[in-house]
């Protein structure tokens, strides 16, 4: 377990399998991702989900958030991990909407940072998010990400985000400092 202010990050366990999938199911988060609606029945999702719990990926590492009261909420991860090029893709989702604008995502996201940026070599993530999803934007940046780019992929377009090794130290001690 990884602890935030806000939020605790735990590894991913099959009794978060029915809130995944209400959040995969649900078209409205399904935009914010940019990706299609789930269209598989909760028992072949089910069947998945726990071939993935079994089988870990040693360039993906996921988690849940919970809150400090044990409340999952959504999901994280950081995956593509390369450590020849020193650098993964970070991703989120806050699928439960009462914990939308209130902090919990910036909380998270910089909860995995931490853990990445302190536990292992990696000295760049970057991140890809809609043009038009400003309220995760501002987050990003929040959270010291850069834009450096777009990208247009399958009718989507993203803005790219990236963060730097250097960038986030330089941070965590301006905010050690003034604390």
């Amino acid at each position: 377990m990884i602890s935030g202010s806000k939020v605790i990050l735990r590894d991913k366990r099959l009794a978060d399998a029915q809130d995944d999938y209400t959040w995969q199911t649900d078209p409205a988060l399904a935009r914010l991702d940019a990706v299609p609606l789930l269209a598989t029945t909760f028992s072949q999702y089910l069947s998945d989900y726990v071939s993935e719990l079994r089988y870990s990926s040693p360039t993906r590492c996921r988690f849940a958030i919970e809150t400090l009261d044990g409340q999952h909420i959504g999901n994280c991860t950081y995956y593509g991990i390369s450590e020849a090029d020193g650098e993964a893709e970070l991703g989120i989702m806050i699928g439960n909407r009462d914990y939308w604008d209130k902090g919990y995502g910036a909380d998270a996201v910089i909860t995995l940072l931490s853990y990445i940026f302190r536990r292992t070599n990696l000295k760049r993530i970057y991140l890809k998010t809609l043009d038009s999803n400003h309220r995760a934007q501002k987050c990003f940046q929040k959270c010291g990400f850069t834009p450096y780019g777009h990208l247009i992929k399958d009718g989507f377009s993203f803005v790219l985000m990236e963060l730097h090794r250097k960038q986030w130290e330089r941070q965590q001690w301006k905010r050690n400092d003034t604390s």
